[in-house]
């Protein structure tokens, strides 16, 4: 059959078809040769991370890299080779940041140019897809349903062609284009189809700097970073003063030499820094998108790893999510009694009268094949707010006629006996389609109003195999799930309860438009159908005003809107180009079981990083205490450098990387600087105090010559065994790692304690065994008051 030009213009409402010029072939192989030698080229860079530059700056060019990079110069040249290891400790850190946030960048990269859409583009009257970047100036674009418009042109041929501008102005309506009308980057169509003229590429197109920044590798944005960067913020407002007082005083101490007064010195300023804090999250953050991208997960922006594992409510669309892409078609029942033939022949028209047909007119397509003797007058192509579709035909008899297909509750009155069957059919979970058959012109303003009804087109969706356990997943992490579709809503009802999903279904168009009984309404109910795009978006809105934290998945263009609006937007990689375009993460495999590793990703950063940093931060709290003792009491620094990087290392810096990688089920809590702060600050206090009793013990105890290394020893001692068991507490619940882990940590200071050429370099010797067991007895009483501290801060601290 034939049909009428591509090129002619549709309005939504009265779809009076506008002659068009012929289709154009579009550039010659010439023409796009010359423009790329002009460098008229979209050569926007897309990067779904930082360049190599940039990594390393942001890793090496920190503020605590030059705090510490400084005094370990200084004791370079002051001080024994043991008391610089701090510095080596940090570029080690350094490097394994770049070296792992250098593999993420590649994951990414690697997935982003899978996930990458490529527009098709019209070349010596030949369409092919080529890559974004390669698109040049006064290149023909074709454009469909789903399909965002990537760089600035002049519409060149439109077929009912609805672009939604909303991401760009705001207004929520599409907008109808006619050839001549501009097209801005950063829209998509919704309806309809048609090509433009590319007229502004590369930087020069209106969206370039949006889409360029929107896609870059970033760690901001997030409760844990921001959290981080406010402890850091009070740390070095702490550091500061206390580094000044300690200076002074060690200075006027010096009874044991300058050199050892500056290494004592810098001894106390280095553990206040938690160097290691800001590293372990971003390698915590990098892991987590390497180990999403082996399972085809593109995370578009970081922190959406993390916000996913903060939501409390998922909002999913069934088309595409619960259910795959493709349906069949089981069913025709005739209605009025149509003749099954003849209808038959009208579905294989309008199929071939739709040169974009959604999955519904796909499944037509194949069950009913075009009749060559129909030719297509006028066609009206399907919308998600108007809900049906149209054509006008010649038939090969020489009659007219003009048919609808759509949803039946849209085309037929209320009390029309169709609608009965059509609800049986809904309860059984199918699809139902009405083909109508309407007494009026497409471009009456009451076309739906004649129709008649002919047929009933009965759909069966395939449910997703995975569905069913990842709502059973979310239902036993106390995640709602809400299924949010432009269907009718006996239907996704019946397929939500087929999945396990069980709740109250309502139809969308009865919802309060006001937003706090909206919101009321979602809260009770779980299933939502016939629900608009604006609708959608404003759900999500109605959810999140109500204190949660939203997550949406989709992958139809009905779906932007809210995609764009909720916490976390979710796509699948077959999605349309606009949602892909505005989601944080993309499903590159389709597959919807993916999101519970996602979840569970975040939620392995999110607990363990909160672990760590209450380590760090207890280090800080009893470094900044001690100095704060030893300017008061006007005494020597009780401990060198060396002693302080051994302590360290083993009771934080090896075993927060271990921890900050570890398995964590743990639901993600809000509050983040609150929670290791009620922490770290008990487990500091008691520290810090345990350890100057040791010395100021050690020093009544000790006299002569060599009495201020047997004093250090005995302090180094009892603030080990003090932060083991900070350790040993953060390190619950146990497993057989972890208790291997902690026993492996004093196995080394052990060692350290016994071997000769270890405690010389170490400057770490035990005299006696009154000092040491009284040490011990000192950390062990500080262990109790730990647990009963941090037990009562459960009790009576909220998080």
């Amino acid at each position: 059959m034939t049909h009428i030009d591509a090129g002619a213009e549709l309005d939504p409402v009265h779809p009076v078809p506008i002659p068009a010029p012929a289709r154009a072939p579009g550039l010659s192989t010439a023409e796009v040769a010359e423009r790329m030698a002009r460098g008229e080229v979209n050569d926007v860079p897309v990067r779904s991370s930082r360049s190599l530059g940039e990594i390393v700056r942001a890793n090496v060019f920190t503020r605590f890299n030059a705090i510490i990079g400084a005094l370990w110069l200084v004791m370079l040249f002051v001080a024994p080779f043991q008391d610089s290891l701090f510095g080596y400790v940090i570029i080690a850190n350094t490097a394994i940041g770049v070296i792992q946030e250098w593999r993420a960048k590649q994951t990414l990269d690697s997935l982003a140019v899978i996930g990458e859409a490529k527009p098709t583009v019209r070349r010596a009257g030949v369409a092919a897809e080529v890559s974004t970047s390669e698109i040049v100036l006064d290149d023909l674009i074709e454009i469909g349903p789903g399909d965002k418009i990537v760089v600035d042109g002049t519409c060149a041929e439109a077929d009912g062609l609805e672009i939604d501008e909303s991401l760009l102005t705001g207004e929520a309506d599409p907008v109808v284009k006619h050839p001549g009308d501009a097209v801005m980057s950063g829209s998509f169509v919704v309806a309809g189809g048609g090509a433009f003229t590319a007229t502004k590429v590369g930087r020069e197109a209106y969206a370039a700097q949006l889409a360029e920044e929107a896609s870059r590798f970033t760690l901001v944005h997030s409760e844990l970073r921001t959290g981080i960067s406010t402890i850091l913020k009070y740390v070095t407002w702490m550091m500061i003063p206390t580094a000044i007082g300690l200076v002074i005083s060690q200075l006027v101490v010096k009874q044991h030499g300058l050199k050892d007064s500056i290494a004592r010195t810098v001894g106390g300023i280095v553990p206040m820094v938690p160097e290691g804090l800001v590293l372990l999250t971003s390698v915590a953050f990098a892991i987590g998108v390497i180990r999403l991208g082996r399972k085809q997960c593109l995370v578009q922006e970081l922190p959406a790893i993390e916000g996913l594992a903060r939501i409390d409510t998922v909002c999913l669309d069934k088309t595409g999510t619960l259910t795959e892409g493709g349906m069949d078609v089981t069913e025709l029942r005739p209605l009025d009694g149509a003749d099954e033939s003849y209808v038959g022949q009208v579905l294989g028209a309008l199929g071939e009268s739709d040169p974009r047909p959604n999955a519904s007119l796909q499944a037509i397509i194949a069950a009913y094949p075009d009749s060559e003797e129909w030719r297509c007058t006028e066609s009206l192509p399907f919308s998600s707010a108007r809900k049906y579709s149209g054509a006008s035909f010649s038939e090969g008899n020489g009659e007219s006629s003009t048919w609808l297909l759509g949803a039946p509750d849209v085309l037929l009155a209320a009390d029309d006996p169709a609608l009965a069957e059509t609800e049986r059919l809904n309860e059984a979970g199918l699809r139902v389609l009405l083909l109508a058959r309407s007494s009026k012109d497409l471009d009456h303003p009451e076309v739906k109003k004649a129709a008649r009804p002919s047929a009933l087109v009965v759909l069966e969706q395939r449910l997703r195999p995975d569905a069913a356990d990842t709502l059973r997943y979310f239902a036993e992490q106390d995640v709602k799930a809400k299924v949010i579709s432009g269907d009718n809503a006996v239907s996704v009802g019946a397929v939500a309860d087929k999945l396990g999903l069980s709740g109250e279904v309502v139809d969308a168009r009865r919802l309060p438009d006001e937003k706090e009984e909206m919101a009321k309404s979602l809260d009770k109910a779980t299933v939502f159908g016939r629900v608009t795009p604006q609708q959608k978006r404003d759900m999500v809105g109605a959810l999140q005003s109500r204190g949660h934290t939203v997550a949406m998945t989709g992958d139809g263009v009905n779906d932007v809107l809210a995609l764009k609006d909720a916490d976390i937007g979710v796509s699948m990689g077959t999605g349309s180009e606009a949602t892909r375009a505005v989601a944080q993460i993309v499903l590159l495999n389709n597959s919807f079981s993916t999101l519970p590793s996602v979840v569970a990703e975040g939620r392995r950063v999110i607990g363990n990083i909160t672990r760590v940093a209450t380590l760090f931060l207890v280090k800080t709290v009893y470094s900044v205490l001690l100095a704060v003792f030893v300017v008061c009491w006007q005494v020597e620094y009780p401990f060198l450098p060396r002693h302080l990087t051994l302590l360290s290392t083993l009771t934080i810096g090896v075993p927060a990387f271990f921890l900050a990688l570890a398995p964590n089920k743990e639901r993600a809590q809000p509050h983040f600087v609150r929670r290791v702060m009620r922490y770290s600050i008990p487990g500091g206090v008691v520290a810090a105090v345990a350890t100057f009793v040791t010395y100021l013990i050690a020093r009544h105890y000790y006299t002569g010559p060599g009495s201020l290394d047997a004093e250090t020893s005995a302090a180094t001692l009892a603030l080990f065994l003090i932060s083991m068991w900070v350790l040993a507490i953060i390190a619950r619940p146990y497993t057989w790692w972890r208790i291997c882990l902690v026993a492996a940590m004093g196995g080394a200071f052990l060692l350290v304690l016994v071997v000769p050429g270890l405690q010389h370099f170490f400057a770490l010797k035990l005299v006696g065994a009154t000092m040491p067991w009284i040490a011990v007895g000192i950390s062990v009483v500080a262990a109790a008051a730990l647990e009963f501290l941090w037990r009562w801060v459960d009790r009576r601290v909220p998080a």
